[in-house]
């Protein structure tokens, strides 16, 4: 029993050190905010990070999701006492409005995009193909019920050298004028 409870405990050590090492802290989505991928048409889109982030950048950010999410129901112009319970319900609404977009333009065979939903804003982020009606694509979506906003985070170049959006593979690497 003593050497089964050491080989345990060896082990919980070797996995501890092994998470020091590595040095990254844990990326967990703490709010919950709806993330799904919604289409896969250009190869080698990097993955955005979306809501996942680490404690400390949770801890940072909590006053500030507290205010944003608040302020519009204190501002009389939400139903909710706060923006991020709307997210859940959009992001079933949005895939409705998604399966009649695609007839008009087409989005999924000229796109790899994810969305991420955050206070009724729907955050757009990926890569579309070379003359792709962005605009209207983006109009659309924003009239999803309940929405205020929709944020284009999208490159034509899925190579480019910095993305308007942070990506999964590299969290920290700086991005180029994001469109929130």
């Amino acid at each position: 029993m003593k050497r089964v409870f050491e080989l345990s405990l060896a082990g919980l050590l070797l996995c501890a050190a092994t998470a020091h090492v590595d040095g990254e802290p844990a990326r967990v989505n703490r709010g919950h905010d709806p993330f799904m991928q919604i289409s896969k048409a250009i190869a080698n889109c990097p993955t955005p990070l979306g809501p996942f982030e680490t404690e400390k950048e949770w801890l940072d950010d909590s006053h500030y999701r507290i205010e944003r999410g608040n302020s519009c129901w204190i501002e009389g112009r939400c139903r909710l006492p706060n923006a991020y319970l709307y997210d859940a319900e959009i992001a079933e609404s949005v895939q409705r409005r998604l399966a009649n977009l695609n007839a008009a333009t087409h989005w999924r065979e000229q796109s790899t995009l994810w969305l991420t939903l955050q206070r009724r804003f729907i955050y757009v982020e990926g890569c579309v193909a070379p003359g792709f009606d962005k605009k209207t694509f983006l109009a659309e979506l924003a009239k999803t019920a309940d929405v205020e906003r929709v944020i284009d985070n999208t490159v034509s170049d899925p190579r480019a050298a910095q993305l308007p959006y942070r990506t999964q593979a590299d969290p920290d690497k700086p991005v180029l004028d994001p469109g929130n």
